[in-house]
C-alpha cells in the first residue's frame, strides 16, 4: 500500500521507501519509516498531492508518492 492509497485526511505509518532517485530528498524532508504521514488532498488530476508529515505540509509528484509504502491506521482525522 502507498501514500496513493488513503483518503484525504486518513493516517499511515511509513513502512519503507523503494529505492529510487529521490529516496535520499524524501527523507531529508522527514519521510522514513515510523514516521506518520497523511494525505491532505489530491489535485484535480491527482499530481501532485500534499501529504502532512512531521508537522508540515509537502507538494509530492506521484512518482515520489508512489514510492512510500504506507500501513494505514486509525480513521480519519477529524477537521
Amino acid at each position: 500500500m502507498t501514500i496513493l492509497d488513503l483518503e484525504c485526511d486518513e493516517i499511515g505509518i511509513i513502512t519503507a521507501l523503494e529505492q529510487s532517485d529521490w529516496m535520499l530528498k524524501l527523507v531529508e524532508m522527514g519521510c522514513y519509516p515510523g514516521k506518520s504521514i497523511s494525505l491532505v488532498r489530491k489535485s484535480i488530476f491527482q499530481d501532485p498531492i500534499c501529504v502532512k508529515v512531521s508537522g508540515y505540509q509537502l507538494l509530492l509528484r506521484r512518482d515520489e508518492a508512489h514510492s512510500i509504502k504506507i500501513e494505514k491506521c486509525g480513521d480519519p482525522l477529524k477537521k
